[in-house]
């Protein structure tokens, strides 16, 4: 395989890679809002089969194993599916690290962000096995979706660099109101998988107020951020109470404005100081999913988390990351 190939190959990886982390946390995303999330009460494994067809076939035995969570397919199933799809994933960031070092000579190829990506996903991996060992524990949760999210950007990252060796070279825009606004981003996306992993969606359910105020006087906002409660506490539907909830998720509410504020100002500024295409079109895009992604969470909480709408708040946040 001559250099120009393996380049092309190289690409084609990236492409597939990015694709396919995107689908994962997606659908990783419905399996969490779908309380799917302990559907197979041990890893790798599904009630020690492979599938969870064969632990269906075997309920007495799996349901006599583990007598704290008899077998319900369907959870079962997503939760299976969701690590079948991560797994795919692995290994095409695996074949893309050892393509990369393979043409390390190439002054063209690049090869410490593919090797950081091997890493990343063997770390992302323990995160899913703690996910379950830990009984989805919050902390657990959230870094799990900030480490898919992060592995969603580097393979996007590979892509569009793959995409600029072979174009023509454009100065770069790279500005400090630009990081900052990536950094309120993933500040609100840990909120957001905060806020999920202790189930407090719902915990102030009017917009625009909060249990019917506009700071609500009930928020434990010291209880509802702690980050780590021992071990052996089940996660599932949460441990919180109420008044706890109510502070993670006013905080992310707090969050969202100071995101939309942020997000829509650096691409006003950006917009304003650049005039290449490619540039201009990602600011539209940004102010269009941004306004998108308000919409969805002002829809979340006045539709009561429709399964359908929770999930496509995840994946909207994972394009503002792209774009």
């Amino acid at each position: 395989m001559n250099t120009k190939t393996r380049l092309t190959t190289f690409h084609k990886l990236c492409l597939l890679g990015t694709i396919l982390a995107f689908c994962v946390i997606v659908l990783g995303a419905y399996v969490r809002l779908s309380h799917a999330g302990l559907g197979c009460p041990d890893w790798p494994g599904c009630y020690g089969h492979l599938t969870a067809g064969q632990a269906a076939e075997n309920q007495p035995a799996a349901n006599a194993a583990f007598p704290e969570r008899p077998v319900e397919y369907a959870k079962a199933l997503k939760e299976m599916l969701h690590r079948y799809l991560a797994t795919t994933l692995g290994v095409v960031i695996l074949v893309i690290g050892a393509l990369a070092w393979r043409n390390r000579q190439d002054p063209l190829q690049p090869v410490g962000l593919p090797l950081a990506a091997i890493g990343l996903v063997i770390f992302q991996g323990l995160l899913g096995m703690w996910t379950v060992t830990l009984l989805l524990k919050p902390l657990i949760v959230m870094g799990h979706l900030l480490g898919g999210l992060t592995t969603l950007g580097m393979l996007a990252w590979l892509l569009l660099e793959d995409r600029r060796r072979n174009a023509d070279r454009q100065p770069r825009v790279v500005v400090w109101p630009v990081v900052a606004g990536l950094l309120v981003l993933i500040g609100q996306i840990a909120l957001g998988g905060w806020t999920s992993s202790n189930y407090a969606a719902l915990a102030c359910p009017d917009v625009p107020t909060c249990q019917g105020q506009w700071w609500p006087d009930e928020a434990n906002f010291e209880e509802g951020f702690v980050l780590w409660r021992g071990i052996g506490v089940n996660y599932e539907f949460g441990v919180l109470d109420a008044p706890s909830r109510v502070a993670i998720h006013f905080t992310h509410r707090l969050g969202a404005i100071l995101t939309l504020v942020v997000l829509i100002s650096v691409a006003l500024w950006v917009r304003r100081r650049t005039s290449i295409p490619a540039v201009r079109n990602a600011t539209s895009l940004v102010l269009a999913a941004v306004l998108l992604q308000v919409s969805i969470g002002i829809g979340i909480v006045w539709f009561g988390l429709p399964l359908p709408l929770a999930t496509t708040h995840n994946g909207v946040a994972a394009l503002l990351l792209l774009f």
